[in-house]
């Protein structure tokens, strides 16, 4: 469900020095799913390219000293049964690392924990990088073919066994590392890192972590560093002495739009956003916090107090 286009930021510590003023955007429940707006340009920032190396060290060195938030055990473990739901209508997350098929919403395969995509170059970053550690694993032959169809929809030279090939590979504890690690560098670490400085709660970086998942970190208007960047332009973070609530109902209306762009009607529904996201905050549950309820597809998904 991620956009072909994407640009990643990886493996550098995040900072924003301009501050900006955001509040909150409109509804967008009469956009047409046979005619969905186009996304307009962005001019979001580079939040991992400004600052000294200095400025760099002490920005890492306050968040390492917050409390952990969704970096917590149980915290992490809410999120990732949060996303499978979304993801993949379940869950048992642990279920998934061998699951691929073609969504038909233009990214190629999509497979594995997170939904890696084979057109949106996280699936490549993940076989390159088990390959490295694993060069004889089962999917090191299609290296080729996923540098060829990274970004776009096609199949050329990955049928027809690639998909047994993925299955394969997930049989292997390290390729189920692999998987874990690469969405933690990928999207986990920088939205919880971001959401930190951003001064949000436990509910804010999880906001944030999905978003990631969902549209990819990239800087156009359809990327998670776009969208964060338009909300900013109508309400102030936590950090900047805004309110909360009203700086995450500002990003999820920009996140929801965005969605609302998309091709395919499955990838237009906006349930973890409607029935899941924002009756969290709107309950006020800012820590994430079980007994958790929530629907997902018109589906009912629940945890119980821990």
């Amino acid at each position: 469900m991620k956009p072909v286009t994407r640009l990643f930021l990886i493996g550098a510590p995040i900072v924003v020095v301009a501050s900006v003023i955001f509040g909150g955007g409109g509804d967008d429940s009469g956009v047409l799913a046979d005619n969905p707006p186009e996304n307009s340009a962005s001019t979001a920032p580079n939040p991992l390219a400004s600052g000294s190396e200095g400025e760099k060290e002490k920005l890492e060195e306050r968040i390492r000293k917050m409390p952990p938030g969704l970096a917590a055990p149980g915290k992490k473990e809410i999120a990732a049964q949060l996303v499978a739901s979304a993801e993949n209508s379940t869950l048992d997350w642990r279920t998934q690392y061998d699951a691929i098929e073609d969504l038909d919403d233009g990214n190629g395969y999509t497979a594995g924990i997170i939904g890696f995509c084979s057109g949106t170059n996280d699936m490549l970053q993940l076989v390159e990088e088990y390959t490295e550690h694993h060069p004889d694993n089962p999917l090191a032959s299609y290296l080729p073919a996923l540098r060829d169809v990274d970004g776009t929809d096609s199949h050329h030279g990955l049928d027809p066994g690639f998909t047994q090939a993925w299955a394969t590979a997930a049989k292997s504890p390290d390729f189920r590392k692999a998987q874990d690690s690469t969405r933690d560098r990928v999207y986990f670490d920088p939205a919880v890192r971001l959401a930190k400085m951003d001064g949000l709660s436990t509910l804010g970086q999880f906001i944030y972590y999905d978003a990631m998942v969902l549209h990819g970190p990239g800087l156009d208007a359809g990327g998670f560093y776009g969208i964060r960047h338009a909300a900013m332009k109508h309400a102030k973070t936590a950090a900047e002495g805004g309110s909360e609530k009203k700086y995450l109902n500002a990003f999820l209306d920009q996140s929801r739009h965005v969605i609302k762009t998309k091709v395919t009607e499955t990838q237009r529904d906006t349930s973890r956003i409607d029935t899941a996201q924002r009756v969290f905050l709107k309950d006020g549950n800012m820590e994430l916090a079980a007994p958790l309820r929530w629907k997902m597809y018109g589906e009912t998904f629940q945890l119980p107090a821990s």
